[in-house]
């Protein structure tokens, strides 16, 4: 049992760590910053009225506008949005242009619309400004005008605007989701794809952080010398058992913290973005694809002997625990395609997809069965080979060994 020796030991020794500790705070701030101050950021409300302005070479539209903006869009103390300045004035279109970037550089205005007098006809407008990556305002303003112009254009048929708006209001669909079993419930896009996205990326820190660990800890010991000393009290095989043991402990604590954590959030902000009925499956798929990615990581890491080698061995891993992402959402529009089932099948992608299909369209039985003991047959393999290449491995410096070495280590007794 001196391999739970060694688990106890690697635990106490990285949970009491700085790096540690400052993990648990710094990487949920990361996430929040990433993921989340984006959103709130771009869906802040304006503070400030924005002027914009309008050349309406129409002379029908621009009134219209004001008016459907002031309808539309107000800030939170009341005030309008925007307000337009009209820029028709004296002279040629060219002078008129000419003018309006004049006053758009002077920060007189914010930019401006050119609505040609072909405007009804051909639906063609122009907006001219020094920061056109004001998505809020060219969204907003290019639907008001267009909603301006089809009403004249209505106007013109003899048809009421009015009523085709009326008749044409927003449906508003609710998502239910119906079970095999006929059993339905609601579920809305973010829970599905929160679901299934949320142990995608657990399993990825779990894996790259724990990962991380265990290579640099054997580079460490045995660029120190430390390894030999722990060999001569402990075998091979309780060294790198007590090792993952370890190290895995220390990740699934730390996902387990975050995982409360973010319960709470979700709890107190009644935000509902995880599907708690797909939660022990998912887990399943969660604890094998990490005992497998733990023992690519020992036999991939015991052989190097350089920092630098390590993170060379983590990146190439890890190009698989992206992969799974980059197809998230052709996964979720149809689940049971061809290409998405074979690649379920593929055990360094099978935890990803098939938590991933889970909560979006539950496999056939067969299928969860069938992954299921692939994962297990993967793991216990690899686990035997990278006990195999381990116990040579560890002992080995200077000049990585090559492929052929490594299959003769495989196949030694």
């Amino acid at each position: 049992m001196k391999y739970l020796e060694v688990a106890k030991w690697e635990f106490l020794e990285k949970v009491k760590s700085k790096a540690f500790i400052i993990s648990l705070i710094v990487m949920p701030v990361i996430m929040v910053l990433f993921g989340v101050l984006p959103g709130l950021l771009a869906s802040k409300p304006d503070d400030k009225t924005t002027t914009i302005g309008v050349i309406d070479e129409t002379g029908q539209i621009i009134n219209r506008l004001s008016e459907r903006l002031d309808e539309k869009y107000k800030l939170p103390d009341g005030r309008p949005n925007y307000m337009i300045r009209n820029l028709q004035e004296e002279g040629t279109p060219e002078e008129q242009r000419t003018r309006a970037v004049r006053m758009v550089t002077e920060k007189k205005v914010e930019g401006y619309f050119h609505i040609p007098a072909s405007a009804f006809d051909s639906g063609k407008v122009e907006y001219r400004a020094e920061n056109v990556g004001n998505f809020r305002v060219g969204e907003r303003f290019a639907r008001t005008i267009e909603e301006v112009i089809v009403e004249y254009r209505l106007k013109d048929q003899g048809l009421n605007p009015e009523l085709v708006r009326k008749l044409m209001k927003g449906i508003d669909v609710r998502s239910i989701k119906v079970s095999e079993k006929g059993e339905e419930k609601e579920s809305g896009f973010l829970e599905t794809f929160f679901s299934a996205y949320i142990v995608i990326m657990m399993l990825m820190f779990l894996v790259l952080t724990s990962g991380q660990l265990l290579i640099r800890s054997v580079v460490e010991e045995k660029s120190n010398r430390v390894i030999e000393v722990l060999l001569s009290s402990c075998s091979a095989r309780d060294l790198m058992v007590g090792k993952i043991l370890g190290l895995s402990g220390l990740g699934i604590l730390q996902m387990a913290i975050w995982g409360v954590i973010g319960l709470g959030i979700a709890l107190k902000t009644g935000a509902n973005l995880f599907a708690l009925e797909n939660l022990a499956l998912s887990g399943v798929y969660l604890l094998l694809g990490y005992l497998l990615y733990s023992a690519i990581f020992v036999a991939a890491g015991s052989p190097v002997t350089t920092e630098q080698e390590a993170q060379q061995i983590t990146s190439y891993v890890s190009l698989f625990l992206v992969f799974p992402i980059v197809l998230a959402m052709p996964a979720m529009q149809n689940p049971d395609s061809p290409l998405i089932r074979i690649l379920s099948f593929i055990p360094l992608l099978t935890p990803a997809f098939m938590v991933m299909r889970i909560p979006i369209q539950m496999p056939p039985l067969w299928e969860i069965l069938t992954t299921i003991g692939l994962l297990i047959v993967s793991s216990v393999l690899m686990m035997w080979i990278a006990g195999k290449i381990f116990r040579t491995a560890i002992l080995v410096y200077g000049k990585r060994p090559t492929i052929r070495e490594l299959l003769r280590w495989v196949r030694a007794a």
